[in-house]
């Protein structure tokens, strides 16, 4: 079978780590949970730095672990990047690139100036690592991994480290490079702006144990989940980009059944485009109404209501080509609207921001 397969258990602390899930054979599956809840030992684990950590892991069919084999870390291909850019101090951004390149079969692996192209860090070749900001050490750290032509991508956090500029620079390499590389990757965080940016698959963690797994899309917008229920919930919502409004300085992403518009941007049309959707930038109502300063309205269906609090419910919405919007409205507004499942509505969107 291709793709990741894990099935692990471990005593980590006052609990125990007692996973088993599946991830696609390409794009980023993030691990998500609060800080302890054993995402970055899964990591250690499937790089083969822990062998008190009992079960499997196969890799896209091959077995690098299971009760009669445990390849040690060395034999494993995979690209660790750190929290920490972790290179050597003593060498080139070139030289920590060639470091591990050059032990990988050069004619059969990723190809270095593609890798560097990708990663934006040509400039950087010559500098040594100390003259490196953070976000630029990270790129270095995963173009590094990626030169190792690895199986499987491993991040920790990467951009934990990093000031919330550095993090805006460094998203859009990552997003790109399931698309330039397909190599699978699976990523730590608790940062749900990250996750929603970048993860096509997610594996929610708490306390050791997996309580949901599927697509990043639909596990941001359960209600029976945490991420729902965060002052920031968010949906993200896949189209194209349909067209440019020079004028208005607008660019229009379609979807079947409606559009949205974010602020001008030089993606051609036809390019596949993400979009973020907050759920306090969603309202509701019952017709499509044009006397409104609010240019997202999309048509949907109410699929399931929750309480957050005594005086605000989040509501699911489907979309008319099955993409799924949240929106967090008053209980007065949920009342006054006759809020039910299977209701047919109009979504009203304030705000939308253009992710990739």
């Amino acid at each position: 079978m291709n793709g990741v397969e894990v099935r692990l258990r471990k005593r980590l602390g006052d609990f125990t780590l007692d996973v088993q899930f599946q991830a696609p054979p390409s794009g980023i599956t993030a691990l998500f949970g609060h800080s302890g809840s054993g995402k970055t030992s899964i990591l250690r684990a499937v790089a083969g730095l822990d062998r008190d950590a009992v079960g499997h892991v196969r890799i896209n069919g091959n077995v690098w672990q299971d009760s009669s084999c445990f390849l040690p870390a060395h034999r494993r291909p995979v690209g660790y990047v750190f929290q920490e850019a972790s290179l050597f101090p003593h060498l080139s951004v070139k030289a920590n690139l060639e470091y591990g390149w050059k032990r990988t079969n050069a004619s059969t692996g990723l190809e270095f100036g593609k890798v560097v192209e990708v990663l934006g860090i040509e400039p950087l070749l010559k500098r040594a690592t100390q003259k490196l900001s953070g976000g630029e050490r990270q790129r270095v750290a995963i173009a590094r991994a990626l030169l190792t032509s690895p199986s499987l991508l491993l991040l920790d956090e990467p951009l934990s480290a990093l000031d919330h500029a550095a993090k805006r620079a460094i998203l859009p390499y990552l997003q790109t490079l399931n698309d330039e590389f397909g190599i699978p990757g699976l990523y730590v965080s608790h940062d749900p702006k990250e996750v929603a940016q970048l993860a096509d698959h997610m594996i929610l963690l708490e306390r050791g144990k997996v309580i949901a797994a599927g697509s990043a899309t639909d596990l941001l917008t359960r209600l029976d989940l945490p991420l729902a229920n965060y002052d920031d919930a968010s949906a993200i919502i896949e189209g194209e980009i349909s067209a440019h409004d020079d004028t208005f300085h607008l660019t229009w992403v379609g979807m079947h059944g409606g559009r949205v518009a974010v602020c001008r941007n030089a993606m051609p049309v036809g390019k596949r485009a993400r979009v973020e959707i907050l759920a306090k930038d969603v309202s509701l109502a019952l017709k499509a109404h044009t006397d409104t300063s609010i240019q997202n309205i999309l048509p949907a269906t109410i699929v399931d209501t929750h309480d957050i609090n005594p005086a605000q419910i989040m509501v699911r919405l489907e979309l008319e080509d099955g993409q799924l919007l949240i929106s967090r409205i008053t209980r007065r507004s949920a009342v006054s609207l006759g809020i039910r499942e299977g209701m047919q509505l109009y979504a009203q969107v304030k705000s939308v921001a253009l992710i990739a």
